[in-house]
Formats: structure tokens, C-alpha cells, sequence
């Protein structure tokens, strides 16, 4: 398969992930209360947890051992909220709206996890 075929599949696997992230912490900020940044963090994990599933059905052809794979995974997407979570609270602090924040850092991030997948996680 192609790269720009394995980025479409990983950005459409990237959709859901991110509908997973989204409503965790909307959830979180509306429904409890939770400040946007520690509410993005949880939502982000279980966004990360969608998106090693559904990458590792769809998108890429090598498929390591669930748990190697998922462990491996995980190291990068934890870097990746870390990503997230700090352009999420540095454009808060600049006036912006939670949910604008997170929509930036998320097409920031999306580049990051792209490239841990294909480079570690699910290399060839």
C-alpha cells in the first residue's frame, strides 16, 4: 500500500479517535466540571486506545503482538498528550476557546502519531 493510502486509512481511523477524545472531554468539562487540560489528557488516552485498535485492524499491514504493539503505542501517544496538553494550555492562556485549542493541537499531534505508528510501532 502506499503512504498516501496508509495516511488516508490512518487520518479516516484518526476521525473516530478523535470523536472518542472529543466527547470524553467535552463530557468531562461540561457534564463534571473538569478543567479543560486534565479533562483533553483523559480523552486523549482513550482516544489513543481506539486508534492502536482500529490502526492496527485497517490501516497497517504489519501487525505486531497486541501488547508489544499496544505498549509501544501507548510511549508514543504519551508523548503525543503531552504535545496536546501543552499547546492545548498555551493557547488557552492566549484567550482561546478549549475547543479551539484542542482542534490546532489535535492537526499538530495527528503529524506526530503518524510517524511514530509508521516508524516504530508498525514498521515494516
Amino acid at each position: 500500500m502506499s503512504v498516501a493510502r496508509e495516511f488516508l486509512r490512518f487520518a479516516a481511523v484518526g476521525v473516530a479517535a478523535t470523536a472518542a477524545h472529543y466527547a470524553v472531554l467535552i463530557a468531562l468539562k461540561e457534564l463534571a466540571g473538569v478543567d479543560p487540560v486534565p479533562a483533553t489528557v483523559v480523552g486523549f488516552a482513550v482516544g489513543a486506545v481506539v486508534s492502536y485498535v482500529l490502526n492496527r485492524m485497517f490501516t497497517f499491514a504489519t501487525r505486531p503482538a497486541f501488547a508489544s504493539g499496544l505498549a509501544k503505542f501507548l510511549a508514543i501517544a504519551t508523548v503525543g498528550a503531552f504535545i496536546n496538553a501543552g499547546i492545548v494550555a498555551l493557547l488557552i492562556g492566549q484567550g482561546l476557546h478549549y475547543l479551539v485549542a484542542q482542534v490546532i493541537a489535535t492537526l499538530v499531534v495527528l503529524v506526530w502519531n503518524y510517524a511514530g505508528a509508521r516508524l516504530i510501532v508498525f514498521r515494516q
